[in-house]
């Protein structure tokens, strides 16, 4: 029912484990409870949620220009418009305020609820500097891609100053990017590589399929990285200690294009297939290799391109090129 609410030590990448098509539900059996919320702004692109609070969620309106927050208590929206043309594609928020990246118009902003003021920061160069997706460090310093720039990029908070990495391969074109114990991960679509950056030198390591082309990726509890390849279909495991990499086929096969990904506090590495519609929602329990039955997006979704865990609620928050934020609960049985 649609109304207000829709309810419903690095190595070079060594060893790969054959692809293979994993045994459907786990012994603790998943489900999912979603509902979304309609954006009452122009979209259609409403994407991107942020948890800032308990009853906080930041997101942006890429191609109309805004910071959005919503409530979810009560369902009110609240929104912060930006400058034409900032083409903003992510946020992140902490105690200070909302940071988000300017893709279009090449800066880091950051917004302060209180007042609507708009300070900006531009990365140094005089490339795209497209600021793409973002993540914290410890001390709420930020890590960013930038994908037709061809760089991470590194911005100190306090000192407002810039470290940037080039990427080497032309037109890998980072994307996705992670922080892990202050380590930053990020895949690339242009190319099949995962990027890190170790004692200020940037790292590129080499995925086994040339085909594989990655949006979005995550951690486990142990440390090792999880990216999904929406080329073929597949998603895939990196242990950074040995180097090796595995890989299983998503469930809807070359036909899943799995984008937005998230971990859970069980280790479940979610995925969202958006070749088919609706849209998908499937998990894949990285402890016991099963995958979950799939679960449909009540608004068909159209994209469901970035998502985040949030611990306390135990629950996935995403945006959807529908011009709704949606929240799905997790739940065991």
């Amino acid at each position: 029912m649609l109304h207000k609410l829709l309810m419903t030590s690095i190595f070079a990448a060594g060893l790969v484990t054959l692809p293979v098509v994993a045994d459907h539900h786990s012994a603790n059996t998943v489900k999912l409870d979603i509902e979304e919320w309609e954006v009452p702004y122009e979209g259609p692109r409403s994407r991107d949620p942020w948890v800032g609070g308990p009853d906080q969620i930041w997101f942006v309106g890429q191609r109309t220009h805004y910071v959005g927050m919503l409530t979810p208590s009560t369902g009110e929206f609240k929104k912060y418009d930006l400058d034409d043309g900032a083409g903003p594609h992510t946020v992140i928020s902490d105690h200070r305020g909302a940071w988000y990246a300017g893709n279009r118009a090449s800066h880091l902003g950051f917004l302060d609820p209180e007042t609507g003021e708009i300070s900006k920061y531009y990365p140094p160069g005089d490339g795209p500097r497209d600021v793409h997706t973002m993540d914290w460090d410890s001390l709420g310093n930020i890590w960013f891609t930038e994908q037709g720039g061809n760089r991470i990029g590194y911005f100190d908070t306090e000192s407002e100053q810039f470290t940037m990495y080039e990427v080497t391969t032309p037109r890998a074109r980072p994307y996705g990017i992670i922080v892990v114990n202050d380590q930053p991960w990020a895949v690339t679509l242009g190319t099949n590589q995962l990027l890190t950056v170790i004692d200020n030198e940037l790292v590129e390591i080499d995925l086994p399929r040339e085909v594989t082309r990655s949006r979005r990726l995550a951690a486990d509890s142990v440390g090792n990285i999880w990216f999904a390849d929406y080329a073929a279909g597949y998603i895939g495991q990196y242990n950074p200690v040995t180097g090796e990499v595995a890989e299983w086929q998503a469930p809807s096969l070359d036909r899943s294009r799995p984008y937005a990904v998230a971990m859970d506090s069980d280790d479940r590495f979610w995925i969202v297939e958006t070749g088919v519609q609706p849209n998908l929602f499937v998990a894949f329990d990285t402890r016991n290799q099963t995958w979950s039955e799939q679960f449909s997006v009540p608004s068909g979704a159209g994209t469901v391109r970035h998502m985040v865990y949030d611990e306390d609620s135990n629950s996935i928050w995403f945006g959807t090129d529908m011009n709704t934020i949606g929240q799905a609960r997790i739940k065991t049985e």
